[in-house]
């Protein structure tokens, strides 16, 4: 049985984290039965979530998790794509990474607000007083590092708006007028991209990157669509009506 590590419902999202949204959905794309553990980052031997343990091998970073579910299981989730097609889906997958994930943690972990009702949570199982404060100032201190070293967090929101909105028109056009991604099927790159659009469009963090999101309604929809797919029974809402999109006939 394959396990996944990784973070849980949280948020307004059926996973707190894109990455670890994206090892689920590629795991249930693969058809593999699989379990879900919540997991702190230092558990994983990067570092950080997600990871699996399959069969007591550990396996972290969501992309490795792909490359070892598509060579261990025999699974190809970009089937049917053409080279170009395929080449196309990782440009888009790339965009999300370069952009609106960055964007998203930049919303989550330094506006003020954002972090005092999102990822100072996380601390919550350490005892009130000034050792978890000092843990806490340091973690988000670290992040904050580590956005200033990717660039996100050398620009104004306006310009992280800017440039996560230009990968969310870049996406549209990609999709075009396709129900997922690529086609009439969700592939390998749906994961990602889906779960990068819905950690922007949560209501739970009020910003600029929440409002630009949701006014896209052809993301919107294809959001829902991605949620009735892949997390049925969650309650999703991305802050306008209608937040799901109506079940379209057999």
């Amino acid at each position: 049985m394959i396990v996944l590590k990784g973070s849980s419902e949280q948020f307004g999202l059926p996973e707190t984290s894109p990455y670890v949204t994206k090892a689920d959905i590629q795991l249930q794309m693969a058809g593999l039965k699989f379990e879900k553990q919540p997991a702190m980052p230092m558990e994983s031997p990067k570092g950080q979530i997600p990871f699996i343990v399959d069969d007591g091998q550990t396996v972290a970073d969501s992309a490795f998790i792909r490359f070892h579910i598509e060579h261990e299981y025999g699974v190809d989730l970009d089937a049917g794509l053409s080279p170009a097609d395929r080449v196309m889906a990782m440009g888009a997958e790339a965009l999300c990474e370069q952009y609106l994930a960055p964007a998203a943690g930049y919303f989550r972990w330094l506006v003020p607000a954002n972090f005092e009702k999102g990822p100072k949570q996380f601390f919550n199982f350490m005892p009130e007083g000034p050792q978890r404060d000092g843990f806490i100032a340091d973690v988000q201190a670290k992040v904050k590092a580590a956005m200033l070293a990717r660039g996100v967090a050398r620009h104004s929101e306006a310009e992280i708006v800017a440039l996560a909105l230009r990968a969310m028109l870049a996406i549209e056009t990609i999709m075009g007028d396709k129900p997922f991604l690529m086609g009439e099927e969700p592939t390998g790159a749906d994961a990602f991209v889906f779960a990068c659009l819905a950690a922007s469009m949560t209501p739970y963090f009020p910003s600029p990157l929440q409002e630009a999101a949701i006014r896209r309604p052809k993301l919107v929809a294809y959001v829902s669509r991605m949620m009735d797919r892949f997390y049925p029974d969650f309650a999703w809402d991305c802050g306008i009506l209608p937040a799901r999109e109506p079940q379209l006939a057999a």
